[in-house]
């Protein structure tokens, strides 16, 4: 079909629109970036700017002077990728059982898991759960299994699964098949989409994870990085607030706003380059996970 003058239009709209989208969202990660490679005199008087006026890498050296940030960024991707791998096995495989139509009870379970999303026992019972009766105080332990399981995510599985065709499992059953080899072999591999976006859900969870840190991490070589970050953050507070209340002026001496920015880079580099790989996955699960039920 041949395009018309207003086929044309539409598309150089539609093409400008997203360009210039990209570029209002390019720009304030660019500000970061360059704010975190200059000083805080240069950008106490200058301000922020997408190319620096003096380079300076005094907020890296104070995030990285410590030597902690090396096993805190250990500590992070350790429970990510472990937490993201355990959470997956029994998300799929919790959904996978409710979403089989032979299971008794299936929308008494789903309900029950549903009904955590809307109640749960509050900070108090949990913390002792996990730290009397679990014992998982100052374990790292402590940061994966009570996130192991999402109610949310968990029931998303679920309706990615109630879209797959009953006649596979069933032919496989026929075969010969039991439940972990159907889920394992059929269900699984053709299920890609739902699983790169629940990982995802699970993968941005674990990494930025700090409150669980703050209530049962003891020991500073098992911090992981946000929780460390928030620490340094306050470190920075704190000395500027005694600084003050002495009378010191330390404006454009401590690099407080700077490091703002260089934790902001520090944190979201490597996370953030899971997005190209799962982009292509990330809007299909969802859309198949939220119209079928």
């Amino acid at each position: 079909m041949k395009r018309t003058k207003s086929d044309y239009a539409v598309s150089f709209v539609s093409y400008a629109f997203i360009i210039l989208f990209a570029i209002a969202c390019l720009i304030p990660l660019l500000l970061v970036l360059s704010s975190s490679f200059t000083s805080q005199a240069s950008l106490n008087i200058n301000g922020y700017r997408l190319i620096p006026s003096e380079l300076s890498l005094d907020a890296y050296s104070l995030l990285f002077k410590s030597g902690t940030v090396g096993p805190a960024y250990g500590v992070t991707i350790f429970i990510t990728v472990v937490g993201t791998v355990l959470s997956m096995l029994v998300t799929c495989a919790c959904a996978y059982a409710i979403s089989c139509k032979s299971m008794y009870y299936r929308g008494t379970v789903a309900f029950f898991i549903y009904f955590t999303m809307l109640f749960n026992g509050g900070l108090v019972p949990t913390y002792l759960w996990v730290t009397k009766y679990l014992g998982l105080s100052d374990s790292l332990w402590s940061l994966i299994l009570p996130s192991l399981v999402n109610a949310w995510n968990l029931l998303l599985m679920r309706n990615f699964f109630n879209g797959i065709p009953d006649a596979l499992s069933e032919s496989a059953r026929i075969d010969g098949a039991n439940d972990m080899v159907i889920l394992f072999k059929i269900i699984l591999p053709i299920s890609l989409p739902g699983i790169a976006t629940v990982g995802l859900f699970y993968a941005l969870a674990y990494w930025n994870e700090w409150y669980k840190a703050l209530l049962y991490i003891h020991t500073e070589w098992k911090y992981p990085l946000q929780y460390l970050i928030m620490q340094i953050q306050k470190n920075i507070q704190y000395v500027q607030q005694n600084a003050a209340n002495a009378g010191v002026v330390t404006e454009g001496l401590v690099p407080a706003e700077t490091t703002q920015m260089a934790t902001a880079v520090v944190t979201i580099g490597p996370i953030i380059l899971l997005y190209p790989f799962l982009q292509k996955y990330f809007v299909q699960g969802l859309t198949v996970g939220s119209v079928k039920g």
